[in-house]
């Protein structure tokens, strides 16, 4: 009975252990390279172990950047991040307000409007793609941080979630501030608001790494080196036919992307939990 039951507590740790494994392999091997001359790489087989170029490798992606791309990783980081927050926030602050008066104003065609909003859901990206070009380019907003981040800010499904957790809020908590003479916004910035930040954490987590892992708009819209973001400084990085890619600043500047989301993940964990589960709902 002893052996069946050390063997149940042993085999979840040892397929945890395998699946990170399987997992972080490939990191370890962005990190390996981004470490040694192109040279290394390139040859068969490759080292699995660290080599001495890491600040030189870093140091030049940072500050100067592939020949083939002649933008640093410095400046697609910044372009990224500005994108992502502003993507983050104004979903946030858009779906807020507009789940705000869904909930707690009562006026005709409510319930449309809110499945009006839902239903865009159920549009892919590539039916909208093309229409939200032609607007953002007839708006000069190409090549523009405006560009990148305003066609992305409205969110059904941050709408639909504020939405039910507005739902659970107690009437009584309404009522009540209507008797102190709240007006509607003093009762959002006052009340609602911090009631919610448990929610706006976990939206800001899973917004911010949607913004920060967009492509194929960045794409469409950035033709010059300074907008670029860090995926299509990436993909610029390994288009170039006749130029000798340098695997080692790739691997560089992929590794660098990974940080920023990393990062947000690991500090607003706790919060993104409380969110997602509604425990202090």
């Amino acid at each position: 009975m002893t052996e069946h039951n050390a063997v149940q507590r042993t085999l979840p740790h040892v397929f945890l252990i395998l699946a990170m494994v399987i997992l972080l392999f490939p990191i370890w091997l962005v990190f390996v390279a981004s470490t040694h001359t192109n040279a290394d790489i390139l040859a068969a087989p490759m080292p699995l172990t660290p080599g001495p170029h890491l600040l030189e490798n870093y140091s030049r992606a940072i500050v100067e950047g592939n020949e083939n791309l002649g933008t640093s990783a410095l400046m697609m980081l910044k372009n990224s991040l500005i994108m992502a927050l502003g993507i983050s926030i104004g979903k946030i602050v858009i779906s807020l307000l507009a789940a705000f008066a869904i909930v707690f104003f009562h006026f005709r065609l409510r319930k449309f409007c809110f499945w009006a909003i839902f239903i865009t859901l159920m549009l892919p990206v590539e039916v909208r793609i093309m229409p939200t070009y032609k607007v953002i380019s007839d708006l000069g907003l190409l090549n523009t941080y405006a560009g990148l981040i305003l066609p992305m800010v409205v969110s059904a499904t941050a709408v639909f979630l504020f939405r039910q957790f507005f739902m659970t809020v107690p009437r009584e908590i309404t009522e009540a501030s209507q008797i102190d003479g709240a007006t509607p916004m003093q009762f959002f910035w006052r009340i609602l608001l911090p009631m919610t930040r448990t929610p706006i954490s976990a939206m800001f987590v899973i917004q911010f790494i949607y913004g920060w892992n967009q492509y194929l708009w960045p794409l469409l819209i950035t033709t010059k080196q300074e907008y670029y973001t860090i995926l299509i400084g990436i993909n610029r990085m390994l288009s170039g036919a006749d130029v000798l890619i340098e695997w080692q600043i790739v691997m560089a500047t992929t590794l660098l992307a990974l940080i920023p989301p990393a990062l947000v993940v690991v500090v607003m964990q706790k919060q993104f939990v409380a969110g997602m589960t509604d425990r202090e709902k």
